[in-house]
């Protein structure tokens, strides 16, 4: 077997292993039981709540969790565009790198508030160490508040009947020292090790083998990139993000990032069948979500390895694999498996440039985003594929002419209306913003550098990235203009809180409703049958919404190198 694609089975499998007991010990954290961390953190999060005033004791209902949440988003905004408009005057800024335009800075605070991370910018010339370090703190509430809003569907189907769902301000600490933290400090010092900087020094001046002298970016790297990992953030330090060899230097480093940003959500799965004492349907859940990732990985990275047929065709060796944009130290398989990793999860990092992906490799990377339910961002993965099973559910009582049940809750018009609303908003900003790029050419033109179908692919992967809080860019487009600043600016502010509002508030209204208990006739959701409706709901929503648009995108451009 290639040891390249053994190393990807070993990541993979190591980071389910690992996924199923912190799944287990997530479960107790948001349960209020007992772990080894307690001494450490309560401490700690008492200082907090004393200092705030909070009381984390304090019930919430549903609607009370979400205005909290809003709230301390706008609270980290505004404080965002200050520190970002200001830098170039603030201290920890010793390459005097400027301060940022306001439309560059709103278009990256609210990226970095809502866990996406698009960047417009590169950071060693874009943003000063202060700057930086208010960018890493945004990677760790971000996915904290994400994980907070999970947990109330967690206890919305653990309590047969409930009004209150727990506290979001206990959750949302709770996430972010008891399992984003300890984590992410483990991850820093192996990439410390293995050779990321961690300093408050400037620009450093090397001599290379040629004998030029040249400027290297450093930095406190080191702290920086485990979180935009484990949180499925994903900004980069630096400009090439993961592709980088002080963000990623070795092959060692690449595993621990890739098994770092899998296993928070592969791990809030297994923590969801834990907490509301139901496993079979923990795995239902992973085992629909790990076909719709390998339906979408192992083409990716055979494409990858096989490299481009139109540069064999001129006679160029490609025994390497399609090797543009790629690092060597890494190799094509790798990049390949990375590539769909990264758009399936939500983390956006790269360790290679996917605009130079094969065709239909960035097709599936597309694909990855366009469906955001296979494995997810920290928290919100489980939350966008819930919205699956309740039309799945919904159709399915249909089909047998049931009343559609889920957890002993019945699904009436009202969650429908709510769950169809957010199962259709992400294909609409997706395809509305790409279809006023491409009407308005006097914005967008100049920012194309590649005419024709992947341009087309460029556009349409700037507004899916933007909408799947994902982050990554074919960076082919020149996307530091006002017009993609603000325009995937809002698309992300509207696709990161509608989509957690949505399944949050069903979770809230079923929870409210009588507990009817299970009978001969109740539609067992725990199934492999069940899961195939799942999934065959997520294919048809993805083919029908978006089919069109890719066959003008990458499946034409795909016919074009034959």
């Amino acid at each position: 077997m290639n040891t390249e694609i053994l190393g990807i089975i070993v990541m993979f499998t190591l980071s389910i292993l690992l996924a199923i007991p912190l799944g287990k010990y997530i479960a107790k954290v948001y349960g209020g039981e007992k772990t080894l961390l307690d001494p450490i953190f309560n401490p700690i999060e008492r200082i907090f709540y004393k200092i705030s005033g909070i009381n984390p004791h304090t019930e919430m209902n549903w609607k009370q969790q979400m205005v909290v949440m809003i709230s301390i988003n706008m609270v980290w905004f505004l404080l965002g565009m200050v520190v970002l408009m200001n830098q170039g005057n603030l201290p920890l800024n010793p390459d005097k790198n400027p301060s940022m335009s306001a439309d560059l800075a709103f278009n990256t605070v609210i990226s970095f508030v809502v866990n996406c991370n698009l960047q417009h910018y590169s950071g060693e010339s874009g943003l000063s160490y202060l700057g930086q370090y208010w960018l890493m703190f945004l990677q760790f509430v971000s996915a904290g508040t994400g994980m907070a809003a999970a947990v109330v569907l967690f206890r919305a189907f653990r309590d047969k009947t409930a009004d209150t769902l727990g506290n979001f301000y206990s959750n949302f600490v709770k996430s972010c020292t008891r399992i984003l933290l300890p984590i992410s400090f483990v991850v820093a010092i192996i990439l410390a090790f293995e050779g990321t900087p961690m300093t408050f020094e400037g620009k450093d001046t090397i001599t290379t083998l040629q004998g030029d002298s040249v400027e290297v970016s450093r930095g406190p790297a080191a702290a920086f990139v485990p979180i935009k990992h484990v949180g499925t953030n994903g900004g980069g330090f630096f400009g090439v993000n993961s592709a980088h060899p002080f963000e990623n230097p070795s092959y060692l480093s690449n595993m621990v990032e890739m098994v770092a940003q899998l296993i928070v959500p592969l791990a809030m799965i297994f923590a969801f069948g834990y907490f509301i004492r139901r496993r079979k349907l923990s795995w239902m859940i992973f085992g629909v979500m790990t076909v719709g990732f390998l339906m979408l990985t192992i083409p990716n990275i055979n494409m990858e390895m096989n490299g481009n047929p139109a540069i064999a065709a001129m006679g160029i060796d490609n025994s390497l694999g399609a090797m543009e944009g790629k690092e060597i130290r890494l190799g094509a398989p790798a990049s390949g498996f990375w590539s769909i990793v990264t758009t399936v999860i939500s983390t956006g990092s790269v360790n290679s440039m996917h605009d130079s992906s094969m065709a239909l490799s960035g097709m599936n990377e597309l694909l990855a985003m366009m469906i955001n339910a296979f494995y997810g961002g920290v928290g919100v993965g489980l939350l966008n594929f819930f919205i699956f099973i309740i039309l799945a559910v919904f159709i399915s009582g249909l089909m047998v002419g049931r009343t559609p049940e889920f957890l002993g809750k019945k699904v009436e018009a009202r969650e429908m209306k709510i769950a169809m609303i957010i199962a259709l908003l992400h294909p609409f900003l997706i395809l509305v913003g790409t279809a006023l790029a491409a009407a308005l050419p006097q914005y967008t033109a100049d920012s194309l550098n590649n005419p024709g179908f992947h341009g087309l692919s460029e556009m349409l992967y700037e507004y899916t990235s933007s909408s799947a809080n994902n982050g990554s860019g074919f960076e082919g487009l020149g996307d530091n203009t006002p017009w993609w600043n603000i325009s995937t600016g809002f698309v992300l502010i509207l696709s990161r809180f509608l989509p957690i509002i949505g399944p949050v508030a069903i979770a809230g209204l079923l929870a409210q409703k009588k507990f009817v208990p299970e009978g001969d006739g109740t539609l067992k959701t725990d199934t492999a049958t069940f899961g195939l409706m799942v999934f065959a709901v997520i294919a048809i929503v993805a083919a029908l919404a978006f089919f069109p648009v890719l066959a003008l995108g990458p499946i034409a451009e795909y016919f074009s190198l034959y």
